[in-house]
C-alpha cells in the first residue's frame, strides 16, 4: 500500500514523501487565502482584502518557496520570491497606515 502511494506521488521514499507533505500544506496554505478572501467579500457585499489574505500569502509562499529550494526549480524559486516581497511590503504599507492613524 505504501508502494503504491509513492507510486502515485512520483516520490522515492519516505524523505521525498515528507517533502511532498511540506509542500501540499503550503499549497493549502496560500489557497487558505483565498477562502478568507472570499467569505470576507461576501460578509460585506464588496471586494475586500482582509489583513489574514497577506499573513496566509507569505506563510504559504515560504513554505513553498522552502519547497521550490528543495526542488531546485529555478522558476519555482523565482516565482515565490517575488510573491514573498510583494507580501510583506502590502504588510509593510497596512502597518505603516495603521500607525500613521493612530
Amino acid at each position: 500500500m505504501i508502494e503504491q502511494l509513492f507510486r502515485i506521488l512520483h516520490v522515492d521514499g519516505w524523505p521525498e514523501f515528507w517533502w511532498v507533505m511540506i509542500g501540499l500544506g503550503g499549497q493549502l496554505l496560500f489557497t487558505a487565502r483565498f477562502l478568507v478572501q472570499w467569505i470576507a467579500s461576501e460578509r460585506v457585499g464588496r471586494s475586500v482584502v482582509p489583513l489574514a489574505f497577506w499573513y496566509l500569502s507569505i506563510g504559504g509562499g515560504l513554505v513553498l518557496l522552502t519547497y521550490a529550494l528543495y526542488r531546485r526549480d529555478p522558476v519555482f524559486i523565482l516565482g515565490q520570491a517575488m510573491g514573498i516581497f510583494i507580501y510583506g511590503r502590502n504588510l509593510w504599507l497596512i502597518h505603516a497606515e495603521q500607525r500613521r492613524l493612530g
